[in-house]
């Protein structure tokens, strides 16, 4: 079985959003830019529009706000119920 979730989440300059997968598939919408860093990478801009598909059990983000604005996103994930929406990467 498979539920959808919906979401929208606000990342400030300094938070981080850690190496993980999901039990599914997730899309994404970028509501509001802003730069971002990968370790040892230099900064990038993810601009607002963007949008974004993240494949079941496929590693992605590990990454730091940088700069002034916050990131918003908007997100829906396909995910086997029951399980924890996100599985973090040591």
């Amino acid at each position: 079985d498979l539920e959808v979730i919906a979401s929208v989440a606000e990342y400030k300059p300094g938070d981080s959003i850690d190496l993980h997968t999901h039990h599914g598939i997730e899309a994404a919408y970028v509501l509001q830019g802003a730069s971002v860093q990968l370790p040892g990478k230099d900064p990038m801009a993810l601009p607002t529009g963007t949008t974004l598909l993240n494949l079941r059990d496929v590693r992605h983000a590990g990454f730091k706000i940088v700069g002034d604005t916050s990131l918003k996103l908007f997100t829906v994930h396909v995910v086997d119920k029951g399980k924890p929406l996100y599985d973090y990467v040591q």
